[in-house]
Parts: C-alpha cells; sequence; structure tokens
C-alpha cells in the first residue's frame, strides 16, 4: 500500500552536473576503450540508448575532480539558493546512492561535512536507481510525523571512477558483456529537493505549491535473482570480502559493475502491474496524469513501458511523457531528482496538474512510485486525496466528484477494467508461484534430472485434461455464445496432443513409466481438475476464460524465464524439452486468441439491451472469480510437486 502524505510540499530543487556534457564522440577520451570489442559495443549500446550527451566527475586523465559528496553538495547548494533559503532551516538530510566515497561512514554523514552544515538527523540509503525515492520518502516521512519542519532529500552517482580503463588492467583488459556495457550507460550527476510542511510557494512558481500526494516501492527480491551488482563475482558465487586481498577480488572481476540484461523484461513486466494495481485501487487515474517522469535507462525500453501499459488499457499519451537521458545521461539514483529539478525549472505549471514519477531499479527488482499535484497557494490541503478512499468530511467538492478509474459510467468502451483487475492476480500469483519449492529449486540451481522426472510425472496426467475441460465447457455455451464455443475448439483443438509430447518429452529425459495411464496427478492438479471440470458442466461458462488466462499466461510468461535454467542445469537433448519449448513460443498467441474471445463475451452481453451494463458487469465478475480461484489451485498444484509421488498403476 502506498505511504499518503497530507502535509508534505516540494519547497525547492536543485542539480549539480559536473563539468561540460561530453558527447558521444568525446566519451573514448574518458572511458577509454579496453580491447577490439568496445567499440562495437559501444556503436550497440549508443545507437539504442538515446543518450547523445552525459557529464563525468573525472578529468580525461582518470583524476577525480569532484568527489560523490561534493557532487551532492554542489546539488544542495543549488536547491537552496534557488528556494533562497538557508541551510539553517533542515533538520533532517537524507541521501540515496549506490556508494559514496567511502564504505564508512554513511553518505549522508559525508555530505553534511561537505557541507559544513550544522547538527541534524541524517539517513543513508544504499541502493541503485530507487534509492532517490527511498531518501524522498523517508524525508517526507519526517515532516508527516511532525518531527521536522524542513527536510533535504539528495541522491548522487559517480559510477566514472568505476569504468576507468585501469580498473581492469588487473584482468588483462578482458570482461564480460554485462560488465562492459555498462560503461556507455551510466555518468555522473545529483539531485536534491527540499521538502517542507507547505508554507512557502514552490520556488520558481508563485501562487503554486507542489505536494507530494504518496510515494510507494515495493522489492520483488525474493522473486528474482540479481540482476546489477558491484561486489559479487560474475556468476555470482563469491563475494569480494571473501577474497585474501582487493587484487585478487579485482583479479576474478568481484570489483566490476554488471547488469544482467536477460533479465530485464521481468522488470518492466512487474512495474507494469504494480501500476496497474495503484490504478485499479484508486491511487492514480491516467487519465489526470498531466506529465508522467519515467526513469528509463535506454530510449530502447520506451515502446516496451508503452506497449505494457496500453495492453492493460492503461496508457498514458506519449506526449505527456518528460525525459532528459538523452542530454543528462542515466544518473541512477540521481536521476529522478535531476529529472523532476529541470523539469520544475522549465515547464510552466497549472494548479490542478499531476505528475507521475516511476523508477525501475533492476538491482534485484524495486519498483518506485510518487505522485505530485500542484495546488494554487493558501488553499486547503486537499488531505483525502492523498489515497483513494474519499469522504465528504475530509475532502472538497471537487475531489469527491472525480470519477474512480475505469468507472463504468465514464469510461470508454473497452476492457480496461477487466485487465487492470486480472493483472493484479496474475502479479500476485507470479509472485507466490516464483516462491514455491519448485521453482526455487530452479531459481536456485538445485533442479536436478529427479526433480524434472518427478514434475513431469504430476503435470502429464494434469494437461491431458486441458482439451477435454475445454471442449466440455464450449459444448456448455448456449445460443449467442456458439461463436465463442467454435473458437474454444478450436483452441482444443490445437493442445488435444499436448499431453503425449510432453509425455514423450519425459520419456526422452529418462522417464520409466511404460503408460500415461500410469501417471497420477497430486492433490493440487486433482482438485484444479475437479475444479475446472465442475465448471464447464454449467451453463454459459464464460468463467472459464480466467482460467485460461492464469494456465496460458503460465506458459508464455513463466516458462520462459526458467527454461533456460533447467536447460542449463540439466543437459538434456533438446526432445526432452519440446513441450516447454512450444509453450514459451506460441501461448503469446493463445493469449491473444483469449482476448478476442474476451471481447466476443462482451459484445453479446452488449446485445442484450437494457441489461448491458449489468451484463458486461456479470461476465467479468465470471472471468475474474475464476481467474483467482484457478491461481490458487494452480499454486497448490506446484506446491506439491516436490512432494514425491509413486507412479505404480491405482497407487
Amino acid at each position: 500500500m502506498p505511504v499518503p502524505f497530507q502535509r508534505v510540499y516540494i519547497e525547492s530543487a536543485g542539480y549539480f552536473m559536473p563539468g561540460e556534457p561530453i558527447p558521444n564522440e568525446r566519451m573514448d577520451a574518458y572511458i577509454a576503450p579496453l580491447n577490439r570489442m568496445s567499440e562495437r559495443i559501444k556503436r550497440r549500446i549508443l545507437a539504442e540508448n538515446g543518450i547523445l550527451t552525459r557529464h563525468y566527475a573525472i578529468d580525461e586523465e582518470g583524476v577525480t575532480r569532484h568527489t560523490n559528496a561534493q557532487l551532492a553538495a554542489g546539488a544542495i547548494r543549488d536547491c537552496l539558493q534557488r528556494g533562497g533559503t538557508e541551510l539553517s532551516r533542515v533538520s533532517l538530510l537524507a541521501s540515496g546512492s549506490s556508494g559514496g566515497d567511502t564504505l564508512m561512514p554513511g553518505f549522508a554523514n559525508m555530505i553534511q561535512g561537505e557541507l559544513a552544515a550544522p547538527p541534524m538527523e541524517t539517513l543513508s540509503v544504499h541502493g541503485i536507481c530507487a534509492a532517490g525515492v527511498s531518501a524522498i520518502q523517508s524525508a517526507a516521512q519526517g515532516i508527516e510525523l511532525g518531527a521536522h519542519r524542513t527536510a533535504l532529500a539528495v541522491a548522487s552517482e559517480m559510477p566514472s571512477r568505476l569504468f576507468k580503463r585501469s580498473r581492469f588492467a588487473a584482468r588483462g583488459y578482458e570482461t564480460d558483456f554485462d560488465s562492459h556495457f555498462l560503461r556507455w550507460m551510466l555518468s555522473d550527476g545529483a539531485g536534491a529537493l527540499l521538502l517542507s510542511d507547505g508554507t512557502p510557494a514552490l520556488a520558481g512558481n508563485p501562487g503554486l505549491r507542489l505536494r507530494l500526494k504518496w510515494v510507494h516501492q515495493r522489492a520483488f527480491s525474493g522473486d528474482y535473482p540479481v540482476c546489477m551488482q558491484l561486489g559479487l563475482t560474475e556468476d555470482r558465487a563469491r563475494g569480494h570480502l571473501d577474497f585474501g586481498s582487493w587484487a585478487e577480488a579485482e583479479a576474478a572481476g568481484a570489483l566490476s559493475l554488471r547488469q544482467d540484461i536477460r533479465l530485464l523484461p521481468h522488470l518492466f513486466d512487474i512495474g507494469i502491474h504494480e501500476y496497474a494495481t495503484l490504478v485499479r485501487d484508486g491511487w492514480v487515474d491516467p487519465k489526470r496524469v498531466d506529465h508522467f517522469l519515467c526513469h528509463y535507462s535506454s530510449e530502447k525500453f520506451i515502446p516496451v513501458v508503452e506497449d505494457l501499459m496500453a495492453k492493460a488499457d492503461l496508457a498514458i499519451p506519449r506526449e505527456r511523457w518528460w525525459s532528459n537521458l538523452a542530454w543528462r545521461g542515466n544518473t541512477g539514483a540521481a536521476s529522478i531528482l535531476i529529472m523532476l529539478s529541470e523539469f520544475l525549472h522549465t515547464k510552466t505549471l497549472k494548479a490542478g496538474e499531476q505528475i507521475f514519477c516511476y523508477v525501475p531499479e533492476s538491482g534485484r527488482f524495486m519498483a518506485a512510485y510518487m505522485l505530485l499535484e500542484v495546488e494554487a497557494a493558501g488553499t486547503a490541503s486537499q488531505q483525502a486525496g492523498a489515497g483513494p478512499r474519499m469522504t465528504s468530511e475530509s475532502a472538497p467538492d471537487d475531489e469527491i466528484a472525480i470519477a474512480p478509474p475505469h468507472d463504468p459510467a465514464a469510461a470508454p468502451e473497452g476492457l480496461g477494467t477487466l485487465l487492470t483487475e486480472l493483472a493484479g492476480i496474475w502479479h500476485d500469483y507470479r509472485s507466490r508461484a516464483w516462491r514455491t519449492p519448485l521453482i526455487r529449486q530452479i531459481r536456485e540451481r538445485r533442479f536436478a534430472l529427479p526433480d524434472y522426472l518427478n514434475w513431469m510425472e504430476q503435470w502429464v496426467p494434469q494437461v491431458r485434461e486441458g482439451s477435454r475441460w475445454m471442449r466440455e465447457g464450449a459444448a456448455s455455451l448456449t445460443g449467442p455464445y456458439k461463436a465463442l464455443a467454435a473458437l474454444i475448439d478450436v483452441h482444443a483443438g490445437e493442445e488435444q496432443d499436448d499431453f503425449n509430447i510432453l509425455f514423450s518429452d519425459y520419456r526422452n529425459a529418462g522417464g520409466t513409466a511404460p503408460r500415461i495411464d500410469d501417471l497420477r496427478r497430486n492433490p493440487g492438479g486433482e482438485a484444479l481438475n475437479a475444479y475446472l471440470h465442475g465448471l464447464a458442466a454449467t451453463r454459459d461458462p464464460i468463467g472459464l476464460l480466467g482460467a485460461i488466462y492464469i494456465i496460458e499466461g503460465t506458459g508464455q510468461r513463466i516458462v520462459p524465464a526458467l527454461l533456460p535454467l533447467i536447460k542449463a542445469g540439466l543437459k538434456l537433448p533438446p526432445d526432452a524439452f519440446r513441450f516447454l519449448e512450444y509453450h514459451g513460443h506460441n501461448d503469446e498467441n493463445h493469449l491473444n486468441r483469449w482476448l478476442a474471445a474476451v471481447e466476443m463475451v462482451m459484445a453479446v452481453e452488449a446485445d442484450k439491451g437494457g441489461e448491458e451494463a449489468n451484463g458486461r458487469g456479470r461476465a467479468a465478475r465470471q472471468i475474474i472469480d475464476t481467474a483467482r480461484h484457478t491461481a490458487a489451485l494452480y499454486l497448490m498444484q506446484f506446491q506439491h510437486i516436490t512432494e514425491r509421488m509413486p507412479h505404480e498403476p491405482n497407487a
């Protein structure tokens, strides 16, 4: 749940970019090529990321011209100067960074020392991109609780010191792609925000105040492996402190900054699902967002984010997006503060406008969001507007009049409400599935051949039932649903032999059960099977579309993430993975067909005349409820797989 704020305002914002802007053609003078591959990697990365200039706090000789603490101090001075205020007003300093200049003490304390600031409370947040948002949230909470009247949040990054060619000498100037490509992605800079309880107007905007409505952060580190890291070897097996010396750690690559780009699609998937949940619960309405500040590391990811938002019917028009990535570069935790600062300095704001910020963090997967709203100075704080639930006693009339997201009375025709709620169900299901014993075995590379065979022995008989309950459900559809029945029959026909492919994979992997009938579903599979057959036997069981959403989604989203790990660990021939390969490639088409089926259902309900709104609502509710029940039962099936089951007949 987001953390709401009723009395926290951004009073001023500032940033500090060291040195002159460095264009792409001058990067080699600062980040020298390592080997003959460097130029090719650089061309590829720069062609994709859209960055034209960036700033470095080192010079062409690799000498540090500004420390990280000095960058942060420069941003704070700019912030205070723009606000026309003094450091003596500040009683809390919260910093965010992936690393200061020292391992100890904390970064905030080093910044305080650099500023020669008076005694105050400090907090150092160590992280990656979302660390800046964490600093903002911590400062805001201090004000909201009444412990502080004014607080500073600052984020600063200086990765250039890690990218100097000399850092790679111990490895003979050879390194893996995951550490090589970041040299062309990241750069230096700092941003700062002055937060207060709202007495002064926003600097540079007389008559306006900028209220922080809420902050939401959620980490998924229990679901995914490390993606971006500094301090581990390439295989993540040893940390830098586990070596006998710093020199040994450096030679082993444990002091190289890395990012596993193969994991990045999952980051945007969880980020958009989390955004969909915020929309569903009423924390943000895409139609009310006037400015969208999205921290993306590369312009390559803009269409990825746009596509995911559009699929959930939650798109924010592209003309409302704002970014300074092209001329400021990717500055990690500082990016969102630098972006927000420059936005506030260059844009003309109006009372009532909303600014929505989104920061994905790849470290071990985290998503952070902020919503700000411009108010006319002198107006009462719209306290209940911080959250989704409002009452006439606590919110002004203009807040009450705003329709909830996807209100059927006001929303355009479409599937936005349904897809939003399904996204929330999927998001929770995927997260829970990721922590089941089976998938943990796979992710932690403890998945051996007996485990694979055990899984197949329980899964084959479950897959066999898929086309059966689908055909049974199609036969139960009546009248206007005949076209839907035909579509489901086509789908069932394509999948009727899937279990034979899976059984063949099982045998090719070394499975010993001679016949499919010798295999048994586990208790979770039995429960799922009974539920789906029971529902399929009812009149017009359109809720089965919710089951298909979860089951096909598992094949299209979860299986492709697991398959490379399974293959790497088992070393089996390709004909032992045909079923998993097939579903990873084809369930995307199946999900598109599912969307067409849902549209058929909604069209049928719309044709019923006066009952249109209620009919479509009932149809959507059946699909949503079935998806929720199917997800719970599929999780039960996952949970039971690691309990060994004999495959003797009638066991």
